[in-house]
């Protein structure tokens, strides 16, 4: 009688079956050599960068547990920005600040920000997988994937290491502006975030053009 497969067994199946799945698109564009996820954290806070990461992984790289960054603990978030910069072809950053987002808007920001991850890759790409947008200015070939970070293995890749890099900072701006709270909810408009706003006004890493109270 065949023995039955063990929970932890079926567990494993399952999330590689789902993996193969957000690899649907790689698969797609499977005759470029360097495909790159791009994804950015930080358009809605209040405060702080927008972040944008842009990730090249090998051909069928399986890494468990990757999703989109919001869908998953910032513990396991933290473990997959390791191994994503340990097994990943290249890695990306972009970073715009709070100033030039005043400046050219939040959209334009986070355009810049990844044309940036782009630009800071050790290996130039060929084809880019964006989640839900397209990138003015940038020559190579491109295609926005709605919710990509929920569809696409290279672009659930780039926004864990757009978010864990953009909550580091926010944990550093916390030390440097204590009374914000801005490691709690990352310059987020929640209540306690308002209240610090209503009680002392704005410091430098708030964007002028969000903060209305």
């Amino acid at each position: 009688m065949p023995r039955m497969n063990s929970k932890k067994e079926q567990k494993r199946e399952a999330e590689y079956a789902r993996l193969s799945e957000m690899m649907e698109y790689e698969r797609i564009y499977s005759e470029f050599d360097y495909i790159c996820g791009i994804d950015e954290a930080g358009r809605g806070p209040l405060a702080g960068p927008v972040v944008a990461g842009a990730v090249i992984l090998p051909k069928e790289c399986y890494i468990e547990y990757l999703n989109d960054s919001k869908k998953i603990s910032e513990k396991r978030r933290e473990a997959l920005f390791d191994e994503i910069n340990e097994r990943a072809i290249a890695v990306g950053i972009g970073i715009v600040s709070p100033q030039v987002i005043d400046d050219i808007n939040i959209l334009n920001a986070t355009y810049e920000a990844m044309r940036q991850a782009v630009h800071n890759l050790n290996t130039t790409p060929q084809m880019l997988l964006c989640d839900a947008v397209h990138i003015p200015d940038i020559n190579i070939p491109q295609v926005g994937i709605v919710k990509g970070d929920a569809k696409s293995v290279s672009i659930a890749a780039a926004s864990i290491i757009a978010k864990v890099t953009r909550d580091r900072m926010m944990y550093d701006y916390d030390k440097m502006y204590p009374e914000y709270g801005f490691a709690k909810h990352k310059g987020y408009g929640t209540k306690a975030h308002m209240d610090a706003l209503r009680a002392h006004g704005t410091c430098p890493i708030h964007r002028m053009t969000f903060v209305h109270f």
